[in-house]
């Protein structure tokens, strides 16, 4: 009951979202290791991978009616995942660091660390869906380029052409403006 790229089918995520129980549990057990994976993509340290991917999945479980489109459910948790890793880096930038000469240093690397990682997720959110979609299953998800290819209509210079777009639209959005992101950091 999984579609191309493993994620739980359409008839699990219909049952889920009337309410069956049984579905519920294997739609979580399904997307889990997907939203893993993305979740150690975007924040900026394990302990944080693995408790967005947490509050990810408690929130399909509590929310799964809510899914407009049965087939939208790899981009709707990827996009519940980007936005609790964003939560974590903003809370963390209001915490302050705790005092102490090696505990502030690996405090503020933290921090560039983590904000470093909400710059990634905004850059990828800041994509046209289409080349948002493929570099979220290639790159993200680790899908190969065909099953890419295949799940979106696309031929295979196609598939490649948009990954490269994204891949580069990402990089020269990292590039731009490194200073933003440490404006205010030791000033």
């Amino acid at each position: 009951m999984a579609d191309a790229g493993g994620w739980p089918g359409e008839r699990l995520v219909h049952a889920a979202q009337r309410g069956d129980v049984d579905s519920i549990a294997a739609l979580v057990s399904g997307a889990h290791p997907h939203v893993r994976r993305f979740a150690r993509t975007l924040c900026a340290s394990p302990e944080d991978a693995e408790d967005a991917a947490q509050e990810a999945l408690i929130i399909l479980y509590r929310k799964i009616g809510m899914l407009r489109a049965s087939g939208a459910l790899a981009s709707w948790m990827f996009r519940i995942v980007r936005n609790e890793c964003l939560r974590r880096a903003r809370v963390l930038r209001r915490d302050p660091a705790p005092s102490g000469d090696d505990t502030v240093l690996s405090a503020e690397e933290e921090v560039l660390r983590r904000l470093e990682a909400g710059r990634v997720a905004a850059a990828i959110a800041a994509l046209p869906a289409d080349q948002r979609r493929v570099l979220v299953m290639r790159d993200i998800q680790g899908l190969d380029g065909r099953t890419v290819a295949d799940a979106l209509g696309l031929s295979g210079a196609a598939m490649k052409s948009r990954l490269h777009r994204a891949r580069s639209a990402v990089r020269c959005e990292l590039r731009a403006a490194p200073e933003t992101v440490l404006g205010g950091i030791g000033e």
